[in-house]
């Protein structure tokens, strides 16, 4: 199985969305970041913030596209284009409505539940990538999924949604050692 190395996290750009459910992709870069001890920063070639740290001899690279979540794909391949990175290596981090906060999961390819930011993905570089799905909750009503998403979570989701983001974290040695059976076996227990 091929080693992951771009991971993309899936977000809203500005202080406006920082907190809100939908920048649950960002969160998790975020914390990647942090583990691994970089600090992304705006590199308008590829129209987001972007790091790199090296893992055994891999290059790996973080990005949170900066475009906005309804045109994530630009930054995506414009990166994976430069680095010439195959959509089998990346992994895209995002909100999931269809799960319960708390709940994480990882899965290959498959559609895009109607996430905007996975839409345009999928549009300019096709559905064959790792997605790490983040629970963000329903709102129970569909018609009120985009006022959802594009607020904070109750301070109650909010520790929920953190907890399994380290859960996660704690299985990114695996995953980029290209252990997703294992790792998926642990985040998903």
């Amino acid at each position: 199985m091929a080693n992951i190395r771009l991971i993309v996290g899936l977000g809203n750009p500005g202080r406006d969305y920082e907190q809100t459910r939908h920048n649950a992709g960002f969160w998790l870069v975020d914390q990647v970041a942090h583990k691994y001890a970089v600090t992304p920063t705006v590199q308008s070639k590829f129209f987001g913030m972007v790091a790199k740290f090296n893992y055994h001899g891999d290059d790996i690279h973080l990005l949170k596209p900066q475009t906005y979540m309804n045109v994530s794909g630009r930054a995506v391949l414009s990166l994976m284009s430069f680095f010439k990175i195959p959509s089998t290596q990346i992994l895209v981090v995002h909100d999931e409505l269809d799960f319960a906060p708390g709940i994480v999961k990882f899965k290959l390819g498959g559609g895009n539940g109607g996430h905007n930011g996975l839409k345009d993905i999928d549009r300019v570089i096709g559905r064959d990538y790792w997605r790490l799905r983040i629970g963000i909750g329903h709102p129970g009503d569909k018609n009120k999924v985009a006022d959802y998403v594009l607020k904070p979570p109750s301070v109650e989701d909010k520790i929920v949604i953190l907890t399994a983001l380290d859960r996660a974290v704690n299985v990114f040695d695996m995953v980029l050692s290209g252990e997703f059976n294992s790792a998926m076996r642990q985040l998903h227990s």
